[in-house]
């Protein structure tokens, strides 16, 4: 049982709806996993970021689709058309000129091979595994838990701020042009997560719903703090890569 897990039993205020959901970001966002400090701090190796780019692009790469997901549920055509913004942006207006192939830009600028990150047979199991589950949550649960899920973007700003200049100042090889796909996501990041916010202030309008999207939300940051466990345990100073999984002792 988690911290929130009887935060709405009385009913909360929007205005109370709204911390809680802010407490479970500042507790339990990924930008206080230790892979993260280690990455900002500069003593990851190039393999190891090269690892994380790989494994991210899994994660990347459903967003649109879970996204699209949403869109089918919704029944209103104004929140489809604001939330159709979400799959533009990553997929582009061609489908490859949006994020995703921002974010594929950065793994082939680490010097992994762009057909084995768009395969994404050599991300580690637990990496699959954590994005399906996002996939399933946002296909299966309410329209509005899927909404709250997508809440994480709230925090996202935050986390780009201090992994962006930490990467340019302390990994000699990484530029501005190869953390491109970061430019444009704090302002999208802002716009997506004010309509969600207001999206679900709006609609959980009893505890059990109110208690249904805080959940939603430390769902999601446990999907990316699980993302981050893995890639630590299998790429770290005492880890072990799955089999079939990336390895840079090895020729891919």
């Amino acid at each position: 049982m988690t911290e929130f897990a009887n935060a709405a039993r009385d009913g909360l205020s929007p205005e109370a709806l709204e911390k809680v959901l802010r407490e479970v970001g500042a507790s339990r966002y990924h930008n206080r996993h230790p892979l993260h400090h280690k990455m900002t701090a500069g003593s990851l190796s190039k393999a190891q970021l090269q690892a994380w780019a790989l494994n991210r692009y899994c994660y990347q790469s459903v967003i649109p689709r879970k996204d699209a997901m949403i869109i089918a549920r919704a029944e209103d055509p104004a929140f489809r058309a604001e939330w159709r913004k979400r799959v533009e942006d990553h997929d582009g207006t061609d489908g490859w000129n949006g994020g995703i192939a921002r974010w594929l830009k950065l793994a082939t600028g680490l010097g992994l091979d762009a057909d084995l990150v768009k395969s994404q047979k050599s991300a580690l199991p637990a990496t699959r595994f954590a994005v399906g589950a996002y996939l399933s949550f946002c296909t299966d649960r309410t329209l509005l838990e899927a909404v709250a899920s997508s809440l994480t973007e709230l925090f996202s700003p935050v986390i780009i701020g201090e992994r962006v200049p930490a990467m340019l100042a302390k990994y000699d090889y990484v530029t501005e042009e190869i953390l491109e796909y970061f430019r444009p996501r704090p302002a999208q990041a802002s716009r997506d997560s004010d309509f969600a916010l207001a999206y679900v202030l709006a609609n959980a309008d009893t505890p059990e719903k109110q208690q249904a999207v805080i959940d939603a939300l430390v769902f999601k940051c446990d999907v990316l703090w699980a993302m981050l466990d893995a890639l630590e345990q299998a790429y770290g100073d005492h880890g072990h890569v799955p089999p079939g999984a990336f390895d840079p002792s090895r020729p891919q």
